[in-house]
This record gives C-alpha cells, sequence and structure tokens, in this order.
C-alpha cells in the first residue's frame, strides 16, 4: 500500500502527535508498505528515516505526491492540507487526537468547518471520549507508546513515591498535585515528588511548594526525553496526571504503565482509557478526590500491587504492532 501522511508537524518539532506520526510511518514501513510524510516543519539536520519526508512542498509537487498514493491519511485534520484531494481524489482517512474547539473552550468557524469535511473520511478517533465528539461515526484505536524506550528496568531501585511529567501550565494541574501533597502532609506522610517538565508556571509552583511548606519533598528536574526520562519513571511508584482539562488521550500514562508506576489521573476525557486497569482516576480539578487516592496508595502496598498486575495486558492494545495493523485495515476498507 502507498500511503502519503500530511502532517504539519513532525521531527524536528517534539509532541504527542509527532510522536505518534514517526511511531505508525516506521511500523506501516516495517509491515511492507510505502510511506512518504509531507509537513510544514523545517529541518536543519538530516535525520534518516525508512521513508522520505518532504518539507514545505509547493503545490505541483504536493499533487505529484498525491497521484502517487494509494490512501491519503491525516493524523490530525489540517483544513490547509485539503486542497489536493479536490482535484486529486483519493481515500482519506482522519485520526481524531483532540476536541474541535478554540483554545479558551469556544467553538469556531473552523471547528465546525472541520465537523463538517470529516463526513467524507473515514475516521479513526484515539478515545472513546473523542469518537463521542465528532459528528460522524469512527473507529477507535489508542495510540502506542515507544515500547523500545519505555519499559522495566529490573537493576533500579523503584524508592521514590510520586513523579509528575508534563508541560508545567495551568491545564496540566501540577499546582493541584502540590495542594494535595499539602493535606497529605497534614495526615502524617511526607512523600517525595518528582516533577519533570518545564513551562511559565514552574516560578509560581516553586513558590506554592515553599508557601505549602513540601519544598523539601519536591524535586524539579526540568525537560528529561527517551532513556533518561525512562530510568527516572523506573525509580518511581506512583506517576500522577492530574489534568485540570479534559486529556483526548495520555500518552504519558502508558509510559508511566510501562515503566512500571501505577497511574492517578484525571477522569474526564480519554485519559482514563490510557490508565484502563493500571490505576485509580478522580473528578478533574478535585484536589481532595486526589489526595484521597494518593493516601490510599502510599499507604497500602498492595493497592499498587493489584494495580501494577494487569499492565502486560493492558499494554498489548497499545504495541505499536497492534495499532498500526489496526490502522492499516481501516486504510485497506476506505480503498474498496
Amino acid at each position: 500500500m502507498k500511503i502519503l501522511i500530511y502532517s504539519p508537524l513532525f521531527y524536528p518539532s517534539v509532541g504527542g502527535t509527532e510522536t505518534v506520526v514517526s511511531i505508525l510511518a516506521d511500523e506501516f514501513v516495517a509491515q511492507g508498505n510505502e510511506v512518504k510524510i509531507v509537513t510544514q516543519t523545517v529541518a536543519t539536520d538530516s535525520k534518516n528515516f525508512p521513508f522520505e519526508v518532504f518539507r514545505k512542498p509547493n503545490p505541483q509537487k504536493l499533487l505529484k505526491l498525491v497521484d502517487w498514493c494509494e490512501v491519503y491519511f491525516q493524523p490530525t485534520i489540517s483544513l490547509k492540507g485539503l486542497w489536493p484531494l479536490l482535484i486529486r481524489p483519493k481515500p482519506w482517512i482522519v485520526s481524531h487526537n483532540n476536541w474541535y474547539t478554540r483554545p479558551n473552550g469556544s467553538i469556531g468557524w473552523q471547528d465546525y468547518l472541520k465537523q463538517l469535511c470529516i463526513r467524507f473520511a473515514s475516521n479513526i478517533s484515539v478515545s472513546q471520549a473523542i469518537a463521542a465528539g465528532l459528528s460522524t461515526p469512527s473507529t477507535v484505536i489508542s495510540n502506542p507508546y515507544q515500547e523500545e524506550i519505555f519499559s522495566e528496568i529490573p537493576e533500579i531501585s523503584r524508592n521514590k513515591e510520586l513523579v509528575f511529567l508534563g508541560r508545567l501550565v495551568t491545564d496540566k494541574g501540577a499546582d493541584l498535585l502540590l495542594e494535595a501533597m499539602g493535606n497529605i502532609k497534614h495526615l502524617g506522610l511526607t512523600p517525595k515528588l518528582t516533577i519533570i517538565g518545564s513551562g511559565t508556571e514552574e516560578d509560581n509552583l516553586r513558590e506554592q511548594a515553599k508557601y505549602l511548606g513540601i519544598d523539601a519533598q519536591v524535586d524539579f528536574v526540568g525537560v528529561k526525553l527517551e532513556k533518561e526520562l525512562a530510568r527516572i519513571l523506573n525509580g518511581h511508584k506512583i506517576l500522577v496526571v492530574p489534568s485540570r482539562w479534559q486529556e483526548p488521550f495520555g500518552i504519558v500514562a502508558l509510559e508511566g504503565i510501562a515503566c512500571g508506576c501505577v497511574v492517578v489521573g484525571s477522569e474526564g476525557g480519554g485519559l482514563k482509557d490510557a490508565i484502563g486497569p493500571c490505576g485509580v482516576t478522580f473528578p478533574n480539578g478535585n484536589v481532595q478526590a486526589l489526595t484521597q487516592a494518593l493516601f490510599d496508595l502510599l499507604t497500602n502496598s498492595e493497592k499498587l500491587n493489584k494495580y501494577r498486575k494487569p499492565a502486560k495486558l493492558h499494554l498489548l492494545n497499545h504495541k505499536k504492532t497492534v495499532v498500526a495493523k489496526e490502522y492499516l485495515k481501516v486504510f485497506e476498507r476506505a480503498m474498496q
């Protein structure tokens, strides 16, 4: 099968969509397909991929690429990338990785137009929550994770309690976790927390930790990637994902589970799909519920073991070979 992937963001841009596109493209090739990627992201280096990457091609080149392909796949819908299909119609597949709203939660004309356009596509949603928000039926296929990077490392001692991984912005809720830690201290526990990431709220979070009297328990380590990140996760018992907003999915949860962590995360959106039976959820923004969930796990090692047991089975559905095969089934149906 000849697959053209139109992804506005791609390496060296870093993000969830870019990671998933790279994983899927690699695996499509590994399963015997031809892949080419079109992106608007420029690059100064020449990283080798098992597929061709075309960066900001002119209209003539893009049309030639569409002529070449058998399916046109958009990992997230881009209105700017639709015009070639009006001239060179091809089976069009879209995977939906986010909500169709503006950053402030309102619905813009672009969102209405996207909902209209996808009625002519074969659609894939990364979670049941995303599927429920679409104007047309879709196949739910959860995201894969980088299994060659994120796995348990037996020689690392799991002697730290809590870890947060994400951008340090209000939506991600690290401040809610710090508040919960303050509550837990009043209950007589002083767990250590490692905060991995950077962002505009970092200074405020440091000040909050001091105000709550828990700054000695909190270690800000900055951005960590790939194998270094996996080693840090392996040293912790509980990964906390306390997002205020409804996450569309949550690859970070899969990475934590793969590294042996139990996950405590917000229940709204698709994050609960990623956590599955490998952790617990609490209502978004509810500090008291988060406090209780963490206290229960920190004081009950049997519960931690209970949530670790189903990890291998849960992760099977997120293996890149399995996920890619499910995508290819959708592609094949679209070609019929």
